[in-house]
């Protein structure tokens, strides 16, 4: 069994060479660069927990990458594959359908995922906000995240006492959110 340290470097490592040359959406700035972001504001919010870290830095590799749940499982076990998974769409549905999926997954998901999803959703608009796309495309995508951020806002609120420092994270979101109309969240 690996020390816990090593399964998170372990995690950072794989996820850079899987995601290794690829782009956000902006076509400029580096994924790894989106892998940091979460995982620095899960530390930020105090969380240790390895396996939580592991699968912040693993969240996107089966999306965007060649990498399977059976390869994830096999290298990092089963509570980390299964928290990636949590966080992963299936590709194999229509976009509609898959949107109605994911939000599901999401609400009937661990407070681990949601606290990992909550995180993303920062990182994610730190970038759509900085990324040379139009206002209407902003607010496609801001609206979509604010769509996940209120179907996580329950399980957050449960933790919230957990974690004292997401409230800034909130903050930091909300006002990103009334610049393209969306209403604050609240937990």
């Amino acid at each position: 069994m690996e020390k816990s340290d090593d399964i998170t470097s372990k995690a950072q490592k794989f996820a850079y060479e899987k995601h290794k040359n690829q782009k956000r959406k902006d076509g400029i700035t580096p994924f790894s660069e989106h892998l940091e972001g979460v995982v620095n504001r899960l530390k930020n919010l105090g969380i240790v927990n390895q396996d939580v870290l592991s699968a912040a830095w693993l969240h996107d590799i089966i999306e965007h990458s060649d990498t399977t749940f059976d390869e994830i499982n096999e290298m990092f076990g089963n509570t980390i594959s299964v928290l990636v998974l949590s966080l992963t769409k299936d590709s194999g549905l229509s976009k509609k359908e898959r949107e109605l999926q994911y939000i599901q997954q999401l609400k009937d998901s661990t407070s681990e995922t949601k606290i990992i999803k909550f995180c993303d959703i920062s990182a994610n608009l730190k970038d759509i906000t900085n990324a040379p796309i139009s206002k209407t495309q902003k607010n496609k995508q801001i609206k979509k995240l604010f769509i996940y951020l209120r179907v996580i806002k329950k399980g957050l609120s449960e933790t919230k006492s957990n974690y004292p420092k997401i409230q800034e994270l909130i903050d930091g979101i909300n006002s990103v959110g009334t610049k393209f109309r969306q209403r604050p969240i609240i937990i």
